[in-house]
């Protein structure tokens, strides 16, 4: 009688099949969307989709919209201020023009200057300027390519790119007439204005940096360290040609609704500012965000993936001036990697260096602890107030009437293009004084 062997049989788990043949599929999609986005076809969907806003510019946006909601925005201001055009010439575009508001120019102390976030605008600033406003000037602008401003083509050069921002806001500082100014930067804005401070020393007093963008080396398995999601990444990964927020153009009339679904907690945040909030908050949003992204592209040339620089800051804080003094703001809960400011203070020292992560905060950190971020940003203006650490090197030639800090003025006519006010409106634009 023969006897033969059996072999046992193998039972896998259906689930195991599904994770495998799920894994399989997900490493196809993406090389198959890597080898599209590398040819003429992927640079023809990007164009398409980051200029055209998507569905052939069917978005419910003007320029007159903006306006209106942004006024409604800066009602809640209790400080008066100003608002207008600074023309700074052909520094991307033919006649690039930064938008502006000032509160408190007559001041003789150091002036703030404020630069937003990516997909950002100067409104949201709101919560902080009368508190900034209360000891000295404050400019707050749209950043070229955002908001209000022009929106040029940028280089498509990361470098290129950055340079552009930079030279914007130098000339921008030599139209508004600044000498020596606090420069305050939130996400995007922190890393133009690391970028300026490199550039630019002798002009910066203090550089303020509110969960600033770009910083940090992105990880080579930055994905499966955040443990996303197998769809996640095919998600993500398909998305990387295009723009963004390009879904908020998209969406066409309904990106107004797509933004106050998707981020409901920022509109919340402003209800004690603003009235009626869970409805101007995404409107002004989706108008800052739904023409041309001008601005959106250029940062999109800048990251490597959403949440990292192709060319980090932490490769040039050795090209920061060392006496140069650097106030760092992280949020507790943000999403931007706070390690960096751990870095700058032993790369520098605690001399010129101020590192303070605000519990509670997220990225938004100016929105999400307003009070104690105004408290951090002024205890930083008071120390640029009472000396500059590097006046012994004399960076700058004094003033030469009374050798003190100049008193910046607004621009004279010639150099800034002052907004015409509505026929409805019985105040001309540049002098707008809120209701208290």
């Amino acid at each position: 009688m023969h006897r033969y062997f059996v072999m046992p049989r193998l039972r896998i788990p259906f689930y195991i099949w599904i994770q495998y043949l799920m894994l399989f599929i997900y490493h196809i999609i993406i090389d198959f969307i890597s080898t599209v986005s590398r040819t003429w076809i992927g640079t023809v969907l990007s164009i398409l989709w980051n200029w055209t806003g998507g569905w052939f510019s069917w978005t419910r946006q003007s320029d007159v919209m903006l306006r209106n909601v942004e006024k409604k925005i800066l009602s809640c201001l209790k400080t008066a201020y100003k608002r207008f055009y600074v023309d700074i010439g052909s520094v991307v575009g033919q006649s690039d023009k930064i938008w502006t508001i000032s509160l408190n120019d007559e001041s003789p102390k150091t002036p703030l200057v404020l630069l937003h976030g990516m997909g950002a605008g100067l409104a949201l600033w709101c919560p902080n300027l009368d508190a900034f406003a209360a000891t000295r000037p404050v400019y707050a602008i749209d950043l070229l390519g955002f908001g209000r401003s022009s929106r040029p083509k940028f280089a498509s050069d990361a470098m290129k790119a950055e340079a552009q921002w930079v030279e914007s806001v130098e000339e921008w500082r030599r139209e508004v007439n600044l000498g020596q100014f606090i420069l305050l930067g939130h996400s995007l804005g922190g890393y133009i204005a690391t970028a300026y401070a490199i550039k630019y020393p002798e002009r910066v007093r203090h550089l303020v940096l509110a969960d600033p963008w770009g910083f940090t080396e992105r990880p080579t398995n930055a994905y499966e360290k955040a443990q996303l999601p197998l769809w996640v990444r095919a998600v993500a990964t398909a998305v990387q040609p295009l723009n963004p927020l390009w879904a908020v153009r998209a969406a066409g009339p309904a990106g107004r609704w797509l933004v106050s679904k998707t981020r409901p907690d920022i509109s919340r945040k402003y209800n004690g500012y603003v009235p009626d909030a869970d409805t101007v908050i995404p409107e002004y949003i989706y108008q800052c965000n739904s023409q041309t992204p001008s601005g959106e592209s250029a940062f999109h040339t800048l990251m490597t993936g959403f949440g990292w620089a192709k060319n980090p800051m932490m490769r040039r804080l050795d090209q920061l001036d060392p006496a140069l003094p650097i106030t760092v703001l992280y949020g507790s809960r943000s999403w931007v990697d706070n390690s960096s400011g751990q870095v700058i203070l032993e790369h520098r020292g605690h001399t010129n260096t101020y590192v303070q992560v605000i519990n509670g905060a997220g990225h938004h950190v100016y929105l999400d602890k307003p009070d104690l971020f105004n408290r951090f940003v002024l205890e930083a203006c008071a120390r640029a107030d009472m000396r500059d650490p590097r006046d012994a090197r004399a960076i700058l030639p004094a003033p030469p009437a009374a050798q003190a800090q100049p008193t910046p003025q607004a621009p004279p006519p010639e150099q800034a293009a002052i907004e015409q006010a509505p026929p409805s409106e019985p105040a001309p634009a540049t002098q707008s004084t809120p209701p208290s």
